[in-house]
């Protein structure tokens, strides 16, 4: 089964939060996860905000961002492109899910997986967890 994985739940398997160990579990039965180029701006943002607020050593964000690259190349995580044309899907996509308070980044996620055609979103973020439903996705939350 491929899913795509939102950054929300991606920390989880790179940082120790709540429900780590559930998403562990999930990303191993997974066959293949896959995320886009946005997810590695996300997790390099996440990374430096627990380095700045103390939760990590200047090193740790280092280690843990080459673990997260070296997953990347390894093809342990697939990895899709943002193209424009994502980007403006997006912005339709903001449209269609006027009830949803959903953030620009997410929508472009959404777009993404939609565009790849994956019908499974792992997340730990509500507010899209609640829009993916509604276009249809199996979710699978870690909030």
């Amino acid at each position: 089964m491929a899913a795509y994985i939102d950054t929300s739940a991606l920390a989880k398997w790179y940082l120790n939060e709540t429900r780590s160990d559930d998403f562990e579990a999930y990303l191993r039965e997974v066959s293949r996860p896959t995320i886009s180029s946005l997810t590695v701006v996300e997790t390099r943002s996440l990374l430096s905000r627990h380095q700045r607020m103390g939760h990590l050593t200047e090193r740790m964000e280092q280690e843990v961002f080459a673990l997260f690259q070296q997953d990347l190349e390894e093809g342990i995580i697939s990895l899709l492109p943002v193209q424009d044309r994502n980007v403006m899907a997006a912005a339709h996509l903001l449209g269609r899910l006027a009830d949803h308070p959903l953030r620009t980044l997410d929508a472009i996620h959404l777009a993404l997986c939609e565009a790849a055609d994956l019908s499974e979103l792992a997340t730990a973020d509500r507010i899209m967890a609640a829009a993916a439903a509604d276009l249809g996705l199996e979710v699978v939350r870690f909030d």
